[in-house]
């Protein structure tokens, strides 16, 4: 259950589990029919990169990518069902979650304009809850370190809050041949994606 919210409160919660955990979609519609679902999406090759780079600064000792990511890395063929893989798999959670939702009720976030155009990403987003566009450009600026925007307060009376030391860090060395692959692989599922949002988030 969310906890209750007062008139004029909206009342916000998240995980990266919700969208790819194949129950949530109608746990989540018995708790509220109306609520409204945010979803941040991102290059999923890209992504899946920046997960193995997560796991392996937890757990150093684990195969390299490659080894996880292709069942057979002489024929390329890939395993799907791999972790990081397997949430880039889009259209397939979207597709349980428009069984029990409307579309206008999911609002789509390209993590790569959240990164270049922070106010603009979250204007949209503000839009969608129908707020008052209260953030804005003033309240960002690039950490030229981290190679992400941090949040501020316009009048500048506090210290920024930028993405933790699990953010920014530089990725695991991968094959071009092998990402080659994974977009290979990854191209028909984002045009599939694409066409069920009705947007082109231009990845390769």
């Amino acid at each position: 259950m969310m906890p209750k919210a007062l008139d004029g409160q909206i009342v916000m919660e998240k995980t990266p589990r919700y969208f790819v955990t194949a129950e949530t979609p109608e746990r989540v519609h018995a708790m509220s029919r109306d609520v409204k679902l945010i979803v941040v999406v991102r290059d999923p090759v890209t992504r899946a990169i920046s997960d193995y780079t997560q796991i392996i600064s937890k757990t150093p000792h684990i195969p390299p990518f490659e080894s996880l990511a292709f069942k057979n890395r002489t024929t390329g063929q890939i395993d799907s069902q791999w972790s990081p893989l397997w949430i880039g798999l889009y259209a397939r959670h979207l597709e349980r979650w428009l069984a029990w939702f409307p579309r206008r009720q999911i609002h789509l976030v390209s993590g790569e304009t959240l990164i270049s155009d922070p106010a603009g990403e979250l204007a949209r987003v503000q839009d969608f809850l129908g707020l008052q566009r209260i953030v804005t450009d003033k309240h960002f600026y690039f950490n030229k370190t981290k190679g992400f925007p941090c949040l501020k307060k316009p009048e500048g009376s506090s210290k920024p809050h930028c993405l933790g030391q699990t953010k920014g860090r530089t990725h695991a060395p991968i094959r071009p041949a092998a990402i080659r692959r994974l977009r290979d692989f990854y191209r028909p599922h984002n045009q599939r994606f694409y066409r069920m949002v009705g947007q082109d988030f231009g990845w390769q």
